[in-house]
């Protein structure tokens, strides 16, 4: 064999070993991780399923652990959201359609977008930070259900952006271009085509966001959002709790009783997250089907 086919084949060799070894490496990190988060799971359904019943989705917290129940988080999360969805997905959706449809491209463009994209990557508490100094002092909300709204906003705006942005980057330039050709205008253009095919992505990753936000504990904490909460909320700047807040708070209880109760909490927030991501799964696949019938 000539020296140089010998060394090709062991550099051939060496990529075939080295693939191997990668793919390895992958499925190996890919189980670890996959059965990490099912003993985590089957741990908290072990200790949660026993007392999960509907007296404990419609009862309020107690000091008590056989009566605790999570009435008031449920519904605090639930308005929470809502009110978060009302802010966020407008001016989101918004500011995707004018970075992508009508902002020049130049410094300015590049700036905005790269501080977009870091803004996604800060962590939680820090938009807590800033919600406590904005929103409960300067804007004198207190620790309500809107500055609490407000502050989740914050978190989920870069997301929603970047995931409006790309769902109007995947609209084939074509479509405008023919639009153009029959005379509509841009604005016209961007609603009743751009948008009508974007809107599938726009809404998957509005509802994702939304998704991370109803996890998120650190930022209602650090605004100062309350543990104990035996009433529902009855305006827009009455107190509230949240899911992830009311799980902290059993958490840290002395009483085992309450550990239980935590675990149901996270067996509760788990279906939730998991409804919602099916229902941006299901309102995908709807929409899409119906733009291609």
């Amino acid at each position: 064999m000539r020296p140089q086919a010998a060394a090709l084949y062991r550099m051939l060799t060496l990529r075939h070993w080295t693939e191997r070894l990668f793919k390895i490496a992958a499925v190996a990190t890919l189980v670890i991780v996959l059965a990490t988060l099912a003993a985590l799971l089957l741990d908290a359904v072990i200790d949660g399923a026993g007392r999960l019943s509907w007296q404990f989705l419609t009862s309020f917290p107690s000091r008590k652990p056989e009566e605790a129940g999570i009435l008031a988080a449920l519904v605090g999360t639930t308005y929470l959201m809502i009110l978060t969805a009302v802010v966020a997905v407008p001016v989101g959706v918004g500011a995707a359609i004018y970075l992508e449809e009508y902002a020049k491209k130049g410094w300015f463009s590049r700036v905005v977008e790269v501080n977009i994209a870091n803004l996604a990557g800060v962590p939680s508490i820090i938009y807590g930070l800033l919600g406590l100094e904005l929103f409960v002092r300067a804007m004198g909300l207190d620790r309500s259900l809107l500055a609490g709204a407000l502050t989740m906003a914050l978190l989920v705006l870069p997301i929603i952006i970047i995931a409006g942005r790309e769902a109007l980057r995947a609209v084939p330039p074509s479509i405008r271009e023919a639009s153009y050709a029959l005379g509509a205008s841009r604005w016209q253009t961007i609603r009743y085509q751009v948008l009508s095919l974007a809107f599938p992505g726009i809404l998957t990753g509005s509802i994702l966001a939304l998704s991370r936000a109803i996890g998120e504990a650190a930022p209602l904490i650090t605004m100062g959002a309350l543990t104990y909460i035996a009433f529902l909320p009855d305006g827009l700047l009455a107190p509230f709790t949240v899911l992830p807040i009311q799980i902290f708070n059993w958490v840290s209880r002395p009483q085992k009783g309450f550990f239980a109760a935590a675990a149901a909490g996270i067996i509760v927030l788990l279906v939730v997250l998991l409804l919602m991501n099916a229902l941006a799964v299901y309102l995908r696949q709807r929409y899409q089907r119906r733009l291609y019938l």
